[in-house]
């Protein structure tokens, strides 16, 4: 916990417009950079590999993986900014931080996989659609919110993580490229995996204030180092980089993609959701107070409008980040101010594209633990989301029809083989069908549904001999 009595009084610590000394606002504005930005861009990093560019030295798309990342960084802040300064109806002027969202990973893969740098434009029409969709969510978020308890909540969130996991281990035993060679999970690549693994765990449990915040962060640099001294480090590309360049319109193209279009729009849902929660937790955590129907709103309009902004400019989606909200906890400063400042530190990196190439210098198998770390978050944030639920027979039986129709879907994609293109690639993700047959069952099934007939459907797990 920060030392607030050089910060302010306690009234004015709650008060979201009250500015600290600049002395102190700007290492907590950086403070909340630190915290989110491995999450940030390892996004684009993920997309990049999955769509097959950007990786290895000699790799001829190597400026776009770097581009993806300055973007990243760049519209994190840009979208920030519309969050804490607001424009009109536009933003909470909250200290929310906003960064690409992990929460699309899983239906942007199918869209891009082994496709190269061709099919970003199908995803960039899919992220500026889906954002404008999602900003218009700001009209009835009030009305929606019912339709998406801790029961589906809860369930899409682990089933974002539990789509993810396998990218964690793919890339820390040597990444996509590398597997059918002997290279592929080498002893060599899981100690530098696992090294950044147990320094994370370190940090976080054993110390406090940002160093247990940014551990993720501290886990990635201090595997970072360990790889260097073992050689799998090359900073051959890094010298080529631009010193400075604003980012280009439509980098990628645009090109209509009912698939992309479709996929993004639903994940809105679910990524606005997310956005009122967490605005809620700023609220409650730093100013202790409910979140107002203005503040709510201006987040939705805030996060819809980044996102098809940083579509615009070949970046992906932007949604808040919940690691910020616990970082307002810890220092007990609500100071929109402070994270305003942040935004500029992010925006000022993302002008640098020798950010984006040092940060691509990071050896896949050192990305590989710390996504581990925070993939593996994910899931446990939606199982915490889960235990709010109550587990009676009915919300077992949702539950167990959508995971399991969901994650079947996810493990075994060649069930789709006769569906038309558009249909696999939406299903194939397994989030959204499970996310879909979740919201349906729950406003569909009675409240009470008969003990006996989900004792059928189960089996007679209990132990208890069924009637024949």
């Amino acid at each position: 916990m920060e030392n607030n009595s050089k910060l302010g009084t306690p009234e004015q610590l709650r008060d979201p417009n009250y500015t600290p000394p600049l002395a102190s606002a700007i290492p907590l504005g950086i403070q909340h950079v630190l915290a989110m930005f491995v999450s940030n861009v390892t996004p684009a990093i993920i997309i990049a590999g999955a769509a097959g560019f950007g990786f290895g030295s000699n790799s001829p798309d190597f400026h776009n993986l770097i581009y993806m990342i300055q973007m990243a960084i760049l519209f994190a802040g840009v979208a920030t900014l519309l969050q804490t300064i607001g424009f009109g109806p536009v933003g909470a002027r909250l200290p929310i931080v906003q960064g690409t969202s992990f929460a699309f990973i899983p239906i942007m893969i199918p869209l891009v996989a082994g496709k190269g740098v061709d099919a970003m434009a199908a995803l960039m029409c899919g992220v500026m659609i889906g954002g404008l969709f999602h900003a218009s969510l700001a009209l009835a978020i009030g009305k929606i919110r019912f339709a998406l308890p801790p029961l589906v909540t809860g369930l899409v969130v682990m089933m974002i993580g539990l789509a993810l996991v396998k990218v964690g281990i793919q890339y820390a035993a040597g990444g996509v490229p590398a597997i059918g060679t002997p290279e592929y999970g080498s002893m060599k690549n899981w100690f530098v995996a696992l090294v950044v693994v147990f320094t994370t765990l370190g940090f976080k449990f054993f110390t406090r204030g940002i160093l247990s915040v940014a551990a993720v962060l501290i886990g990635l640099i201090v595997g970072y180092i360990v790889a260097y001294f073992m050689g799998m480090v090359s900073f051959a590309k890094v010298g080529g980089a631009a010193s400075f360049a604003l980012p280009n319109p439509f980098h990628f193209g645009f090109e209509f993609s009912i698939a992309a279009i479709i996929g993004f729009c639903l994940m809105a849902f679910i990524s606005a959701i997310e956005t009122v929660g967490d605005v809620t937790g700023i609220t409650r955590g730093g100013a202790g107070r409910e979140a107002t129907a203005e503040e709510i709103t201006g987040a939705t309009w805030a996060d819809g409008l980044g996102t098809a902004c940083a579509g615009v400019f070949g970046s992906l989606p932007n949604t808040s980040f919940s690691q910020n909200v616990g970082l307002i906890a810890i220092t007990g400063v609500m100071s929109r101010t402070v994270v305003t400042i942040g935004a500029i530190f992010l925006i000022i990196c993302g002008l640098i594209p020798k950010v984006g190439a040092v940060i691509s210098t990071i050896p896949i198998e050192v990305l590989g633990g710390g996504v581990i770390v925070m993939f593996g978050m994910v899931v446990a944030a939606g199982i915490s989301m889960l235990a709010a639920v109550n587990w009676n027979r009915r919300n077992m039986v949702i539950f167990a029809i959508a995971i399991s129709i969901g994650l079947g879907l996810q493990l075994e994609p060649g069930a789709l083989q006769h569906l038309p293109g558009t249909g696999q690639v939406l299903l194939s993700s397994g989030l959204l069908p499970a996310a879909f047959i979740a919201i349906i069952l729950n406003l569909a099934l009675p409240e009470d549904i008969d003990a006996e007939q989900t004792e059928e459907m189960s089996g007679g797990m209990s132990g208890r001999p069924q009637d024949k």
